[in-house]
């Protein structure tokens, strides 16, 4: 199992071009558990992430691993035990997929050493962990997006950091693909008790998968917790100004939101009159 870290940021504030996104900013990451970060279109989700994965500066405020500012550790002490998988990855042309699976060993080479045996054996677990084995020459232009995301998440295993950060893993991905991944992210957690971060767009998948959630409305965190006791029909019109309907998902028992749309309203309406 991954070792236990104490993940913290405070007062975070941050933007670009000096416009401000998070506005003062304060949690803590549960460790060995997947946390779900979740909120409006242009909320600061991303910039959240990228802010505690050390791709922005915060303006204010500090961020913490096991006690030492992260901001002091090096940049490859850093990537052994962080790794982010942004949210559209450039890809290099030409490559294939054990090449760049490959690329997640960077952390862990010195400029005079050659591949080890652990190397290679840390792509190989990757690849097979996220079933992408079979497609180790295929170039991953060639791949459809379900198998490239999975390549690209494997690039990430391969690093084998104990926290990992992704920026909206299922993105563009159609229903079947979404489950796939988040399947293989749970299983990496419960095999591994790799401390997860996403950020999804799909709350129903969210509430379905997350140990814990962080709620991001207008650049501040206004709720957190457990999926049951923060999806709720009165938070769901807080962050996306929707009117809708929290019940029970009758698969995994967590809350499951039901959209309920001014047609559908005039339509009972109706009914009752």
């Amino acid at each position: 199992m991954k070792p236990t870290h104490h993940f913290q940021a405070e007062h975070l504030v941050a933007g670009y071009d000096q416009k401000k996104v998070l506005n003062d900013i304060s949690l803590e990451i549960p460790s060995n558990k997947i946390s779900v970060i979740i909120g409006a279109n242009a909320c600061g989700k991303s910039t959240l992430l990228k802010t505690m994965a050390r791709l922005i500066k915060p303006t204010s405020g500090g961020i913490t691993l096991d006690g030492q500012s992260l901001d002091r550790i090096p940049s490859k002490q850093l990537a052994r035990v962080l790794g982010l998988l942004p949210q559209s990855p450039i890809v290099p042309e030409g490559i294939t997929v054990s090449d760049l699976v490959g690329r997640g060993r960077f952390p862990h080479q010195s400029m005079f050493s050659g591949w080890s045996k652990k190397d290679y054996e840390a792509v190989a677990e990757a690849m097979e962990i996220m079933n992408v084995t079979e497609l180790a020459n295929h170039h991953i232009d060639e791949l459809s997006g379900g198998q490239r995301q999975r390549v690209w998440i494997a690039m990430a295993l391969a690093q084998q950091t104990d926290i990992l950060f992704l920026d909206e893993p299922t993105t563009f991905l159609d229903i079947t693909y979404q489950v796939e991944i988040l399947d293989l992210l749970t299983d990496l957690n419960e095999k591994y008790g790799t401390t997860i971060v996403m950020v999804l767009h799909d709350i129903n998948l969210s509430a379905r998968y997350a140990d814990h959630i962080f709620a991001l409305r207008q650049g501040e965190l206004i709720s957190e917790g457990a999926p049951s006791d923060v999806i709720t029909s009165e938070l769901i019109h807080d962050i996306f100004g929707l009117h809708s309907t929290v019940i029970e998902d009758p698969v995994s028992g967590s809350p499951s939101v039901i959209p309920i749309g001014r047609h559908h309203v005039r339509q009972k309406e109706a009914v009752w009159s």
